[in-house]
């Protein structure tokens, strides 16, 4: 494992061995910056004699890849857990925020709405560049970069559209055109077998992307013509049969046109800073086959910054915790036994329907459902919050442990230990804070998680 060394300045150097390090720490020269990834500060002048490093960002939208790589070795790689349900945690907000302000009688005016502002991104795509925005600057703050290639989607649509489109990346061979439009029909078709009677059990089968009209017969390379078997339905038997009647079932592309905005806008944030390229996932995967890897996102983005025959670093992963939830007020709904099936709903679920004053508009009675109320609606207000959170890193007893929650008004601590499911309730007084775990945490592959 590589020790991530910066001169006094704060500026990165090349990692160093752990045994180089240690003599550094013994002899006063440096001091330890963090303990995960382990990095240290030298304490005397030197100069910033690095060599040339690559970036490659396997951008996504809940996982981001990334791998730095010189020209004899992987310096770091792994992966980036984004948080998820951002969309839902601002409806959540607004919720509250409404709620606050509708209290009020004579109220100020809202927060500003013109939406159509040059530069503008709605909250859920923002948080997604500023997240990928961080990865790159945390990085930079402990590796020389110099150069970073961005992922900025599956497959080139434009390349579909217009196969004599000019560029670098679109005159490398026939081979690569084909890949990238096999790379739109493999997500077309959602990656799976179109054969409906296919009894493939395999839990990853081989999936081939498959010519309807044969190109001797004419057949193009053209989406129309192309559809996505596995091994054992790609048979000539199957040619003549589903295929004659079969039609495409085109897959939406909100995602991905969610993340083209996101990866192309770090592209132009970024180029401010490095020299920056940009590559697609099917010249990636043609890479990663080559090479012959395993599919990962980190791998991918190790074929993404032009590794080849580099010794490959330990994995390292990154997980993005909620800093603070800051609504301090929240509603828990009563619950009733629904009539109709039995089962247990809030009072949400069975309410009265009445939405507006026109009674043409509201919606079916369903309180006359309700029966035995079992649960009663009530209001928490949060009125302290505890010094330690989920994914602090804390010392108990002499050993570390990840915290899992806070019980009993701050009293108690629950520690996370893969002995017990429950994990351990330790006294909080007695455990000592290491590391404190909002943002972006590293995940010390030595404890418990």
């Amino acid at each position: 494992m590589k020790v991530f060394v910066t001169n006094n300045k704060n500026e990165p150097l090349m990692p160093t061995t752990p045994r180089k390090a240690r003599i550094l720490l013994e002899s006063g020269r440096a001091e330890v910056v963090q303990r995960y990834p382990f990095t240290i500060k030298l304490l005397y002048p030197s100069g910033k004699n690095t060599q040339d490093v690559t970036l490659g960002i396997d951008s996504g939208f809940l996982n981001i890849g990334f791998s730095a790589v010189s020209e004899k070795e992987e310096l770091i790689s792994g992966e980036v857990k984004l948080l998820a349900g951002m969309p839902e945690k601002n409806e959540e907000r607004k919720m509250y925020r409404r709620t606050r302000r509708n209290r009020i009688r004579h109220r100020k005016p809202g927060h500003d709405k013109h939406t159509n502002r040059e530069g503008w991104l709605a909250p859920s795509i923002r948080h997604k560049l500023e997240s990928h925005i961080r990865v790159i600057e945390e990085l930079s703050e402990i590796i020389p970069i110099t150069k970073i290639v961005v992922e900025v989607g599956n497959f080139d649509i434009q390349k579909i559209k217009n196969p004599e489109i000019e560029g670098k990346q679109y005159q490398e061979g026939e081979q690569k055109g084909y890949e990238n439009i096999r790379a739109y029909i493999l997500h077309r078709d959602g990656y799976t077998c179109q054969n409906p009677d296919c009894k493939n059990k395999a839990k990853q089968p081989l999936l081939q992307v498959h010519h309807i009209q044969y190109r001797s017969n004419g057949g193009s390379d053209q989406p129309a013509n192309l559809i996505t078997l596995c091994n054992k339905c790609h048979t000539q038997k199957n040619h003549g049969g589903f295929l004659l009647t079969w039609k495409p079932k085109v897959r939406g592309f909100k995602d991905a046109t969610f993340m083209n905005i996101v990866r192309w806008k770090l592209v132009d944030i970024v180029k401010e800073m490095y020299d920056v390229d940009v590559t697609y996932g099917y010249l990636t995967k043609a890479r990663r086959y080559e090479l012959n890897l395993e599919k990962t996102h980190s791998t991918d983005a190790f074929c993404i910054a032009g590794g080849s025959t580099q010794a490959r670093s330990v994995l390292h992963e990154i997980r993005q915790i909620r800093r603070n939830n800051r609504s301090l007020s929240k509603f828990y709904d009563a619950k009733y036994i629904d009539s109709r099936d039995g089962t247990q709903k809030t009072g949400q679920e069975l309410n009265s329907g009445r939405t507006t004053r026109n009674k043409n508009l509201n919606g079916e009675n369903l309180r006359t459902y309700r029966l035995r109320k079992t649960k009663k609606g009530r209001y928490s207000t949060r009125e302290k919050r505890y010094p330690l959170q989920p994914m602090d890193l804390v010392e108990y007893e002499g050993n570390l442990h990840y915290v899992t929650g806070v019980h009993s008004y701050g009293k108690y601590v629950k520690l996370k230990n893969p002995e017990k499911k429950s994990g351990i309730n330790a006294n909080s007084q007695k455990v000592k804070i290491v590391k404190y775990g909002k943002g972006f945490c590293w995940v010390d592959p030595s404890v418990p998680c």
